[in-house]
């Protein structure tokens, strides 16, 4: 296998089902990502296939991830009441993603839409998880709805953020995303991928190669 190629991985650690995709770079990683796909997708959402892809290419070891409510079920949305088990998910899945490490690279969690604000709150409720967020297409509010905002968790996060955004999403404008970052007390950079939407268009823009440069800049170690 070349850098950026995927090899799958089903089981079961510390009592959490475990369903991965694994794009391992050449040698050591510089950083290792782990990446949860949105409400209407799984592991191989194109957008996270391409992010791993590009980011495996450049060092890391990125990790796609099932969150549990698409384990439990192949189609329909996720449920808030199952919401706490996907955040337990995506921590189970950094836990055993770091313990097969040789030494402990950079840590980061995210994901795509309702995968990064999962993420995003599992951080907040317990910063040690991960050194830092990559949020792919932050679902700041609902589409037509941008009083039901999501980001009471924003003051609680306390890692480096990236956000992924594009331009024409309609869960999040640029200037709503703009705003609501400022209440995160942490380094926070906004990548914004031109006439994108919420699916961050991945075969027909730059995303991948924007948000690899984005994290490399953030987080990659490069110490021999």
């Amino acid at each position: 296998m070349t850098a950026g190629d995927a090899a799958a991985w089903t089981g079961e650690w510390e009592g959490q089902g475990i369903d991965v995709a694994v794009h391992d770079p050449d040698g050591d990683p510089t950083a290792l990502l782990i990446l949860a796909h949105g409400a209407g997708s799984d592991r191989d959402a194109p957008v996270l296939v391409a992010v791993a892809t590009a980011l495996a290419e450049r060092g890391l070891r990125v990790v796609r991830m099932t969150l549990p409510f698409r384990q439990e079920r192949p189609k329909g949305p996720p449920n808030r009441a199952g919401a706490a088990a996907d955040r337990a998910g995506i921590a189970a899945v950094a836990a055993w993603a770091v313990a097969r490490e040789r030494r402990r690279p950079p840590v980061i969690v995210g994901g795509h839409s309702y995968g990064g604000r999962q993420a995003s709150m599992l951080v907040a409720e317990n910063p040690a998880v991960a050194d830092g967020l990559l949020l792919l297409s932050y679902p700041l509010h609902p589409p037509r709805k941008p009083d039901v905002l999501r980001v009471d968790h924003f003051p609680a996060i306390t890692v480096p953020t990236v956000f992924v955004h594009g331009c024409k999403d309609t869960f999040a404008t640029s200037e709503e995303l703009a705003g609501a970052v400022r209440t995160i007390p942490a380094a926070v950079h906004v990548v914004t991928v031109e006439g994108a939407g919420h699916d961050l268009a991945p075969t027909r823009k730059p995303t991948a190669a924007l948000t690899a440069d984005a994290v490399e800049r953030r987080w990659v170690r490069r110490d021999g």
